[in-house]
């Protein structure tokens, strides 16, 4: 089994700039879209928990190229578990583009989260849910848990 969630993707017009490269903010729009997949598919305890108090800030995002990619490029987003602490994780995101003559790594990237409880205006930090926990542990890459 491999260690990491996979989000497939194939890239739209719409995503790309007039000489059809794909602008910036869809990569990190793509790691959101990754990071629900596998919590609708692996851990839909913490969506019914988001829809009580449960709040998933995002801290930190980033990202590296190191190759273009263009209109229906077909993509995998492979999200892996790069750091579990108390009330925060650090996902890894690798954007590799699929071909018939194989993989390429286009892109890699990361995140940081915070797990959050409480109303809007009074939230306070909160330990990482146990079923996001142990959703989370095939995906570990070298993970140290705090």
């Amino acid at each position: 089994m491999d260690n990491y969630f996979e989000y497939l993707h194939t890239v739209g017009f719409e995503e790309t700039n007039i000489v059809g490269n794909v602008y910036y903010v869809n990569y990190l729009r793509w790691q959101g879209r990754c990071r629900e997949m596998f919590l609708k598919d692996r851990a839909p305890e913490v969506l019914a928990d988001l829809q009580d108090d449960l709040k998933l800030f995002t801290l930190k995002v980033d990202c590296e190229f190191f190759a273009e990619i263009t209109a229906f490029d077909e993509l995998s987003i492979r999200m892996r578990l790069i750091e579990l602490a108390q009330t925060q994780i650090q996902f890894g995101f690798d954007y590799v583009r699929l071909d018939p003559h194989g993989e390429t790594l286009i892109a890699r990237g990361g995140q940081r989260v915070a797990c959050m409880r409480g109303p809007n205006t009074r939230t306070v930090p909160a330990r990482v849910p146990q079923p996001l926990i142990r959703a989370l542990e095939p995906y570990q890459l070298a993970a140290a848990r705090v």
